[in-house]
């Protein structure tokens, strides 16, 4: 019988010991940080759980505010240099008397409406269609002043 007894006692003992340390080690080992959602007030709701980190938008840019009409020479060199210095795509080269010497011919009226309207491999305006008529009529001048 003293078994018996012995062996409750160790039972018991055993058992409160294992209260007192899930009683110690529980609150130790809950999550205590709060979760999106917990943050939202509590909705646990898949959209307050999935939420975007952050979000891109695109917006429109300011146009850039032009100091006034450009030159001749400002328009050659940003624009229509970059076929008419090279030959590229089939553009008379500005310093190519011979090549220019049939276009010439035709009139700078002529030239003005194929700079403005476009003609062969070149866009309209040379690609810059931000450009005045004005402005294109000055790089033609300009290209012409270099050719004769």
């Amino acid at each position: 019988m003293a078994e018996q007894h012995s062996s409750k006692g160790i039972m018991w003992a055993t058992i409160i010991v294992a209260i007192i340390l899930i009683a110690i080690i529980y609150p130790l080992t809950v999550k205590q940080s709060k979760s999106a959602a917990d943050a939202a007030g509590g909705n646990d709701s898949a959209d307050v759980r999935i939420q975007p980190v952050a979000r891109f938008e695109l917006a429109k840019a300011a146009p850039a505010v032009a100091a006034g009409p450009k030159d001749g020479a400002t328009v050659f060199n940003s624009v229509c240099g970059a076929c008419h210095n090279t030959g590229a795509a089939g553009a008379p080269k500005v310093d190519d008397k011979a090549a220019w010497a049939p276009r010439i011919a035709l009139g700078n009226d002529a030239l003005y409406k194929s700079a403005v309207a476009g003609k062969g491999a070149m866009p309209p305006k040379g690609g810059a269609a931000d450009l005045s008529d004005g402005e294109i009529k000055g790089a033609v001048d300009y290209m012409l002043a270099k050719v004769k």
